[in-house]
């Protein structure tokens, strides 16, 4: 018989993260330092990875099958290409070790693979939430916004205790995944769609004259800019597939999924530039949005 953990009123005390990267690790320290113990499984993950749990203080359990057991919680916190593999990791660890608990599936993904990835961690007898995260990593003790959705959403609840900024949004699972798809479509469509009008004005010899345009007449857009694309490069391949999960979620509405193939396409070229190679400890904060259009246009006229 399975031993289920903090279903009904028990409080939640020790959260798995998986996997502890920029968002991950910094949701695990704001949870530590609201008495909260939280847990990893660093097996097979990059060096990267392993720093910035340790930088947090998540304490790492050799196997995934110790992590179900000792969890409470489950925050699956990666990219969205990963979420298929790893939900399945995880219920396969359940099962083997008839555990069941709360698992929490946040990433950038359609409903539609949402409701999969319920059917996959419910056949195990643990409880799926449908989540999202929007907003930037936990700074200075903030959190940003958790929506949940599904059936055993309110469970969750109690996080709010614990620093997180949760709200529950609905019954239905994959309302939570879509309220993400609908905003990085507007953050990230909008920022791919800046990066490749600045690219193709910097080719026609054009930039500096539409930046000046655009500080004159939309100088909230150009604030955007400057804000955003210097920093784009350090993230663009892991939101290639994110941009799928967009265009996963517009077709099955009726809607053309063909805008979102393109900015996966401009952020697929993004990232093969050198640029692309960067992370967000190593980019580089001193270049400018000018100078950034630059370096790219400037790869690809080298193709």
């Amino acid at each position: 018989m399975a031993v289920t953990k903090s279903s009904g009123n028990s409080q939640i005390k020790t959260v798995g993260i998986l996997s502890p990267g920029d968002m991950g690790h910094a949701v695990g320290r704001l949870l530590r330092g609201h008495e909260i113990q939280v847990l990893t499984c660093l097996a097979g993950r990059s060096p990267r990875t392993k720093s910035l749990s340790e930088q947090a203080g998540i304490t790492d359990v050799p196997t995934m099958e110790e992590l179900v057991e000792q969890s409470d919680l489950i925050l699956s916190i990666t990219v969205s290409e990963a979420v298929p593999k790893l939900c399945q990791q995880v219920a396969d660890a359940i099962g083997s070790t008839g555990t069941s608990l709360l698992f929490a599936e946040c990433n950038a993904i359609s409903p539609q693979l949402s409701r999969r990835m319920e059917g996959v961690i419910s056949a195990t007898g643990s409880r799926y939430i449908d989540a999202s995260i929007i907003g930037g990593p936990p700074r200075n003790g903030t959190s940003p916004r958790f929506y949940l959705s599904g059936p055993h959403a309110t469970e969750m609840e109690e996080m709010r205790e614990r620093g997180l900024d949760v709200r529950v949004i609905g019954q239905e699972t994959g309302q939570a995944s879509g309220i993400k798809m609908c905003y990085a479509a507007m953050t990230k469509g909008t920022a791919a769609l800046f990066t490749e009008l600045l690219m193709a004005a910097e080719m026609l010899g054009l930039s500096k004259d539409l930046l000046a345009e655009f500080q004159s007449s939309q100088p909230a857009v150009h604030q955007r800019m400057e804000g955003w694309l210097p920093g784009l490069p350090a993230k663009s391949n892991r939101w290639v597939s994110e941009m799928q999960e967009i265009e996963t979620t517009f077709d099955g509405l009726g809607l053309t999924p063909l805008i979102f193939q393109g900015v996966a396409d401009m952020y697929r070229l993004v990232g093969s530039t050198p640029m692309g190679a960067e992370t967000p400890e190593t980019k580089d904060e001193s270049r400018t949005l000018g100078e950034t259009i630059q370096q790219l246009a400037a790869h690809l006229k080298k193709e």
